[in-house]
């Protein structure tokens, strides 16, 4: 069976993206580690030790860095609300976090579990960045990284050229894809349009179970937050849509080798990965260095909802 860690700054999305994986049969998740991002990290553990909970499972959570490694935290807080779960006092956990610090464990359950283990990487990557610092060796026995983040082939999230996961820390998204390990990338263009839960989407899931039902609480700022912004009445999850190309393959319909590259200087481009497709035609030949992500280009949205409610909604 595959193994996945998933690396999470568990707001609203992030959840739905944890139950998938939690109940899905096709994976065992060996551990969450939680970082900063769409909430403070403490926020982040607590959602996610809530989700575990809710779902009945026992999968530990390790907290991980509190802050980028280079700058000052930002939040999200204004779509997921303040404790990036809707802030409807929906969590409780009972348990608590391992007291292993999230690096540490990461680096462990690779080197025990050498060229098996995947990581699912839901934020920012800072954790993944530490412990590429620490121990890159260990970190390039990893099977594949996962990360939704960038803008993909579209524009960006949280300024016109980047999507928020990259943009909370570039520092650490440029180390990642400098390692050598393979990475897919899963954009924030994939994640809109089709792939976003709908009126019908959102009353059969809050209708069905108790878990489906936590998932559409939990994603009510987000709700609102959409309606506020463009008069949609929907729930795009990112992250979900990530997991989903994680979990099951055939739902990918075309995907491409490209070198990536994030800025990281100029503050208006901060945040941007820039894609160097080989296959594009530019009107000035250069010297592109070789690929070093693989990025998706498009999902059957239809086959990932169908799969998405199923796990869900059982």
């Amino acid at each position: 069976m595959r193994k996945f860690i998933i690396d999470t700054d568990t707001g609203s999305d992030d959840a739905v993206a944890l139950i998938m994986a939690l109940l899905s049969s096709e994976v065992e998740v060996v551990g969450i580690t939680t970082v900063c991002g769409n909430a403070p990290l403490e926020c982040s553990t607590k959602n996610a030790l809530m989700t575990v909970e809710v779902c009945g499972k026992q999968v530990p959570v390790y907290e991980g860095l509190a802050k980028p490694i280079l700058r000052e935290p930002v939040t999200t807080v204004n779509v997921h609300g303040n404790d990036g779960m809707g802030d409807l006092d929906l969590i409780h956990p009972s348990a608590r976090a391992q007291s292993q610090h999230a690096v540490d464990f990461i680096l462990d359950a690779i080197a025990s579990n050498p060229g098996e283990i995947e990581i699912v990487a839901i934020g920012p990557v800072c954790n993944l960045a530490a412990a590429i610092i620490k121990d890159a060796a260990t970190m390039k026995r990893v099977k594949r990284i996962w990360s939704m983040g960038t803008s993909g082939f579209g524009a960006g999230n949280t300024t016109p050229v980047a999507e928020f996961n990259v943009y909370a820390d570039a520092e650490s998204y440029s180390i990642l894809l400098q390692s050598g390990i393979p990475i897919t990338i899963i954009g924030f263009d994939l994640c809109l349009g089709p792939a976003a839960l709908n009126r019908t989407d959102i009353e059969t899931w809050r209708l069905h179970s108790s878990i489906s039902r936590f998932a559409i609480e939990c994603n009510t700022e987000l709700l609102n937050y959409n309606l506020k912004r463009s008069g949609e009445y929907i729930i795009d999850l990112p992250d979900a849509v990530a997991m989903g190309a994680a979990l099951w393959d055939d739902i990918v319909l075309d995907r491409v080798d490209v070198y990536a590259y994030c800025c990281t200087t100029e503050p208006h481009t901060y945040g941007q990965v820039i894609l160097y497709d080989r296959n594009d035609v530019l009107a000035i030949e250069q010297t592109i260095p070789p690929d070093n992500a693989t990025v998706i280009r498009s999902i059957d949205h239809a086959l990932f909802k169908q799969r998405m409610s199923a796990l869900i909604c059982q």
